[in-house]
């Protein structure tokens, strides 16, 4: 549609996750329109997360360093371990505020229509952290989706080899705010198979 280097940039921004083709050509003419101060800005930003961000050793999340903060913090729980699909949930669920364990990311979920299997994953990596002495729990916390079950599923399948190892996975229901006449089947379900007993 256009030429040149503006059709190039919108291309390069379309390729983005999240970004279809009219929010790229937004972003791409809002570049066009900023002080050139703005885009070394951008330009940095962009260069040092190739050059400088790195994946955690241990746990595999996005780090400066060989540990990621998590994993180099001694006051976080090292007996519990969540298992997450990618590092930004391992943001939210640290937003919450409610886990102290340290973490385990996958790198995606089993998802054969994609031709991602369990060996593209970092599931071997967390059988070797779990056979060492210490941990007590893994939480699977992979999406509440198709490919997010079906790893939660074949990980159970795993964990289940190690004596005395607790297996817990994320509750799910109704979200808050939310009207139940819009609860779809299968989260109304969960609500209903998930409840626990009010105290006074």
């Amino acid at each position: 549609m256009y030429e040149g280097p503006v059709q190039d940039l919108i291309d390069e921004l379309g390729r983005l996750p999240g970004i279809g083709p009219k929010s790229a050509q937004r972003i791409a003419f809002h570049l066009l329109t900023v002080d050139p101060t703005d885009i070394d800005r951008l330009q940095n930003a962009l260069r040092r997360v190739k050059d400088e961000v790195t994946f955690c050793s241990v746990c595999g999340n996005v780090s400066e360093g060989e540990l990621c903060r998590v994993c180099a913090d001694p006051r976080r729980d090292a007996t519990l371990i969540c298992v997450v699909e990618e590092s930004k949930d391992v943001a939210a669920v640290e937003r919450t505020r409610e886990f102290r364990g340290r973490y385990h990311v996958l790198g995606g979920a089993i998802s054969p229509i994609d031709g991602i299997g369990p060996d593209q994953l970092r599931i071997a990596e967390l059988l070797r952290r779990i056979a060492e002495p210490g941990v007590s729990e893994v939480i699977l916390a992979t999406d509440p989706n198709l490919e997010g079950e079906a790893t939660a599923t074949y990980l159970v399948r795993l964990l289940h080899t190690f004596p005395g190892l607790t297996i817990t996975r994320l509750a799910s229901g109704l979200p808050v705010g939310g009207d139940l006449e819009y609860a779809d089947e299968i989260t109304l379900g969960r609500a209903f198979s998930g409840r626990r007993t009010v105290e006074v």
